[in-house]
């Protein structure tokens, strides 16, 4: 008796703990504080890697029967290649698989890849069909969770936290970038302004009135608003601006250098494409930025291949970026090539264990071969990051001039050397011996470390197209137009 009766103490004791626990925990979550460990999945982003091979295989290998089962373009393709659904066994079997291809989604547009009734469908997206019928997307309830957590996991990786304002610069609507930072930064527990994209004026007067910590955009969006503000003579103590997240074009430490600096705060990467989910499939952490993205592999598996032959690369090798969506219910991609140029790598130094991204170099179908040598646009923005006395804005004019390929490089001179010179025209720019020297030292930077000799044309501020918060082409190919 005297044993049961301790027995009974202990469990209103501990039931007693529990409820002051509970309530504890109810007056936590009132702040927000709680919100933290909902996104921030420590045991998930830490996952030993054996136990992530093992999860990513169990979710392959529902996935392969699912859309087998369920998609006629997919069991077409798996028949075609002469594959059993159940041949594939664990994740090491995906290079088995045939790829998804951008002109697969467009000839069963609009809804041929669903693997379930439109009426499941929570959304639908689309791609700017800026040749032909558009791409489409769609989501369902699940998908959509998981689209926002992902997010959420990127916005505190990047060092966001609940409470704080964010001001969301992507564009809402047909684009996924804009809605789906949204309900991400919604699920962390931030404040959203939803102001889309574009409209500078208004953006400047809320950043300078709301005071938003962090700051989703493009980058060089970000870098047109650090202009801006400098143009107007707005000084940086006007804004609260701690963090930036950019993304949905490449982009470079020049670029990182100079929005940091014009912005005042830390800018990292975030990437996505919108046929696997949009924003927050990968995203750089603040404490460790330059060492690539940290991809949320336990939903998206990533390869890269040769972007001639197809097949995996070694770990570090530059090549196609590949997806699988382990987790999406609505419309799942099996091998989707993205078309990016990155490579991927494990970081033992790291906060995570997931693998990281590096930077995208640029795209297949945008890599441009000039006289034999491989060029994307990103190498010559790396190497402005060692030209201080040029601007950070540039573009690449290709012309086919007789028998060769040529390669302008349009580059604005830096505003306070212009400035300084007292520059007034083209006129001027193109006479001054400190330009001149200039234009000759960068010519150099670029035969050394690329191997081509590139006409450099260096203009006054201003000269050269600003983002109005969109991407901006820094490749004008003259070569298609004829």
């Amino acid at each position: 008796m005297a044993l049961q009766g301790k027995q009974k103490t202990y469990d209103s004791l501990r039931r007693n703990i529990r409820a002051v626990i509970t309530r504890i925990c109810c007056q936590i979550s009132k702040f927000g504080i709680a919100n933290l460990s909902a996104v921030f999945h420590p045991e998930i982003e830490k996952l030993p890697l054996a136990k992530l091979r093992q999860l990513q295989t169990e979710r392959l290998t529902e996935l392969v029967p699912y859309l087998y089962n369920r998609v006629p373009f997919y069991k077409k393709k798996l028949d075609e290649h002469g594959i059993h659904p159940l041949a594939i066994k664990t994740i090491d079997d995906i290079h088995l698989l045939p790829f998804t291809k951008k002109a697969d989604l467009r000839d069963n547009y609009p809804f041929g890849l669903f693997a379930v009734p439109q009426q499941e469908m929570a959304r639908i997206h689309c791609s700017s069909g800026t040749t032909g019928k558009p791409t489409v997307v769609a989501y369902t309830k699940h998908d959509l969770d998981v689209f926002s957590d992902t997010v959420a996991r990127s916005l505190a990786a990047a060092g966001c936290k609940p409470g704080m304002i964010l001001q969301n610069a992507y564009g809402y609507g047909l684009f996924t970038g804009g809605l789906g930072i949204h309900y991400g930064a919604e699920k962390l527990g931030m404040t959203v302004v939803p102001i889309s994209g574009g409209g500078t004026d208004r953006q400047l007067m809320l950043l300078q009135d709301f005071k938003p910590e962090a700051l989703c955009c493009t980058p060089s969006y970000a870098q047109t608003l650090a202009q801006e503000l400098v143009k107007r003579n707005i000084p940086l103590e006007n804004i609260n601006l701690r963090f930036g997240i950019l993304g949905a074009e490449p982009w470079t430490e020049v670029v990182r250098t100079e929005v940091e600096k014009g912005l005042g705060l830390t800018a990292t990467n975030i990437y996505g494409l919108s046929e696997i989910m949009g924003p927050g499939i990968s995203q750089e952490d603040y404490e460790e930025k330059g060492t690539g993205c940290y991809i949320w592999e336990d939903h998206y598996f990533p390869e890269i291949v040769d972007k001639d032959t197809g097949t995996p690369v070694k770990e570090g090798e530059y090549g196609v970026l590949i997806f699988t969506t382990l987790t999406k219910k609505g419309m799942p991609m099996l091998r989707y090539w993205t078309n990016d140029i990155t490579n991927i790598y494990y970081d033992k130094a790291g906060k995570r264990t997931h693998v990281k991204m590096g930077p995208i170099r640029g795209r297949a179908d945008d890599m441009l071969i000039i006289r034999g040598v491989n060029l994307f646009h990103t190498q010559v923005e790396d190497i402005l990051n060692g030209m201080p006395k040029l601007s950070a804005n540039y573009q690449l004019i290709v012309r086919h001039e007789g028998a060769m390929d040529e390669v302008e490089v349009k580059v604005e001179l830096a505003e306070q050397l212009f400035h300084e010179l007292k520059l007034e025209d083209a006129t001027d720019i193109q006479n001054d011996e400190q330009v001149k020297a200039i234009g000759h030292a960068f010519s150099k930077k670029i035969k050394d470390n690329i191997g081509l000799t590139m006409r450099i044309s260096i203009v006054g501020i201003n000269e050269i197209p600003r983002s109005e918060g969109g991407k901006l082409n820094r490749i004008v190919d003259l070569r298609k137009l004829k």
